[in-house]
């Protein structure tokens, strides 16, 4: 155990943070330094068989006890320093799993490393995987699998300490028909090598093995296999290499939509905070049933393949993933509850970037969009206000879930650009930005760790003036208040949006014309397409449209058959606004085919998209909403089944 290095400074790091309420592992009396995974992938049982084996560092004195926690996994044996180990597994809570409960064979000293290995199969309610069939893929001629594991799904994937709290390096030998990926570095066989190593893909099995030399915490381990090929974006000369992986078919179509920004946007990343940590940065493109716009798993973000729309119009989809390299995946949120250090903190430095590589204009329109999906939220969590909250207090088992939206992402960088402002500007702000990140790099941290590094900050870099500035902000307004307005007014460059609030206002002041006969496709010719969908946004603030200006802009600007899902999604968000209306009833059964892709066999399967539009549905006609989605329910991920069922009230699932 001699290559892992002692972790913790003062070997009480753990018991410095808060306890975690939707972790049952003792990770504040033993903490994994490093997980081993051997893993073999079951397509036809929808199964990883396997181990796992921790080294652990014990932090208590005369350990006897190690808890896991798990979900829907079959426990085989269990060993600790090679001798069999007594083990049982606790009630199943249904957030939290199930604890594995391991007795030492010999109690072990503070100061200490002991390695646990857990021999173990996942079974087919693993929340963490989605497994596909072929038809469900671009291809069509192989099945995929991928996992995600935010915020608490890793346990079904492997026994673990999950946590944001605990980091951990890992590595992994994974046996597949069919290539596999993981967030980590690739060590055989070669990435530019031939696909699956010359061999059959879909038929003969090869071996991958990884290894993840950063220490991150378990919701970023991550694990993707199907029909994927490789294509590298060209050199730029930095210590690290980016790419894309996706289907073979639609290869070309993501390498042009990626190449020109992906790595632009790293450097100016890099310029901005610190040297990039990971070695790789490459992009993996899902298949439809993806659940989210991109997940930032290390050194291979998964996106959503609804952001290839041919003219890069939604790549910055791309820099919100990579930049949580650095804020997310460097400096973690310590628990579900400080989740808004990890989003609010990348959707603040990703329209920095936008600024830095655009111009000042471009930062305040993406507000101007995210703001609207901002208040959307806030209203949609009027029962259940605590959630509108950025620190929430989650009670013990409470899924983080239930929480999950938009506001940790865009009332978390308002919050941001209001202290921005407050302190003087970008100039005084970025300085600190670095600070930050040179300071807890590495680590996981709280809200007040991090605020109280702000106030040492500028009292070291600013004196007196610049706390007076600090102390007049509205701190328990911004971190703890609710309600559906911000507690500052914030102010936006609206430059960019005010062809499309002159363009809504016309279609406002057209009710009871022949919109035909008013507006043309040359209204929006110019438009850039965030443009487009922020017009689309403000209709939805004016009185419902009569279906003659529903009909008449679908007609005119061809929104609904957009392949922008930016521009189709809230057009049919305002299709179905009113839930009585006559439009509302006779976009239904389209918006219901447009959110399952029933035109092009593919699902969009994200949660941003799919989750809004059933809801509106429902209110329109819940009996052919529900129906409607327990015929595609299969297809969608566990996790976005969990949610669907939860929005459409099917607390056992869909009627059989």
């Amino acid at each position: 155990m001699s290559q892992y290095l002692w972790p913790f400074g003062n070997k009480l790091a753990p018991k410095a943070l808060p306890d975690d309420p939707t972790s049952q592992a003792n990770w504040k009396e033993v903490a994994s330094q490093h997980l081993d995974f051997q893993w073999y992938l079951d397509f036809d049982g929808h199964k990883i068989h396997g181990s796992v084996t921790h080294t652990m560092a014990v932090l208590k004195s005369n350990l006897d006890t190690v808890v896991f926690d798990t979900g829907y996994l079959e426990v085989q044996a269990v060993t600790v320093g090679g001798a069999t180990a007594q083990w049982k597994l606790g009630t199943a809570d249904p957030v939290m799993g199930s604890a594995l409960i391991i007795t030492l064979p010999t109690a072990a000293a503070a100061g200490s490393m002991i390695s646990v290995k857990i021999q173990y199969n996942t079974t087919p309610e693993c929340k963490a995987l989605g497994w596909l069939t072929k038809e469900q893929t671009m291809g069509g001629k192989h099945p995929y699998v991928f996992s995600q594991c935010e915020p608490i799904y890793m346990r079904t994937m492997a026994p673990c300490q999950d946590t944001p709290s605990i980091k951990a390096t890992y590595s992994a030998s994974v046996n597949s028909e069919l290539p596999a990926l993981m967030s980590a570095l690739r060590v055989s066989p070669p990435v530019n090598g031939q696909p699956h190593d010359g061999k059959v893909v879909g038929k003969d099995r090869v071996t991958y093995i990884y290894n993840q030399p950063i220490a991150i915490p378990s919701y970023l381990i991550a694990l993707a296999a199907g029909d994927v090929v490789y294509k590298q974006f060209p050199d730029t000369g930095e210590n690290w290499t980016s790419g894309v992986w996706t289907e073979p078919s639609f290869l070309d179509k993501a390498y042009h939509e990626f190449v020109e920004d992906t790595t632009k946007f790293l450097k100016t990343e890099e310029a901005i905070v610190t040297p990039y940590r990971f070695g790789v940065y490459d992009l993996l493109v899902l298949p439809y049933a993806f659940p989210y716009g991109g997940m930032e798993n290390c050194c291979l973000t998964f996106v959503t393949p609804a952001i290839v729309v041919g003219d890069r119009a939604l790549v910055d989809v791309v820099v919100h993933e990579l930049t949580h390299s650095w804020f997310g995946n460097s400096i973690t949120h310590a628990n579900a509850s400080h989740f808004w250090l990890n989003e609010g903190w990348t959707t603040y430095m990703e329209r920095v970037l936008q600024e830095k590589i655009h111009d000042p204009a471009e930062r305040g329109f993406s507000y101007i969009i995210g703001r609207k999906q901002l208040d959307d939220a806030l209203k949609d969590y009027e029962n259940t206000p605590k959630y509108q909250r950025l620190v929430i207090p989650f009670n013990r088992g409470e899924n983080p879930d239930d929480a999950y939206s938009v506001i940790p992402y865009e009332k978390g960088s308002n919050f941001l650009l209001h202290l921005e402002r407050t302190l003087g500007g970008l100039d005084v702000f970025l300085p600190y930005v670095k600070n930050y990140v040179e300071t807890f790099t590495g680590q996981s941290i709280t809200t007040d760790t991090w605020k109280d590094h702000l106030y040492d900050y500028f009292r070291k870099n600013g004196g007196a003036e610049k706390i007076a500035a600090l102390d007049s902000v509205k701190w328990d307004a911004w971190l703890n208040g609710e309600g559906l307005d911000l507690p500052d007014t914030i102010s936006y460059d609206k430059t960019k949006a005010q062809p499309a609030y002159d363009l809504a206002a016309r279609w406002d002041q057209s009710r009871g014309q022949d919109p035909t006969q008013v507006f043309t496709a040359s209204d929006i010719s110019g438009f850039e397409s965030n443009q487009t969908t922020v017009f689309l946004q403000t209709l939805a603030n004016y009185p419902t449209f009569a279906k003659t200006h529903i009909d008449a802009l679908a007609s005119i600007y061809d929104v609904d058959t957009s392949p922008n899902v930016e521009i189709s999604w809230p057009f049919y968000q305002l299709a179905l606004q009113g839930p009585k209306s006559e439009a509302a009833t006779a976009w239904l059964q389209r918006a219901l085919d447009w959110v399952v892709g029933k035109s092009d066999n593919m699902v969009k399967g994200r949660m941003k998209y799919n989750r809004p539009i059933f809801q509106a549905a429902a209110k329109v006609n819940r009996d052919v909403t529900v129906n409607w989605y327990c015929q595609y329910r299969n297809v969608f991920h566990p996790i976005a089944q969990d949610m669907l069922d939860k929005d459409l009230g099917l607390t056992n699932g869909c009627p059989t």
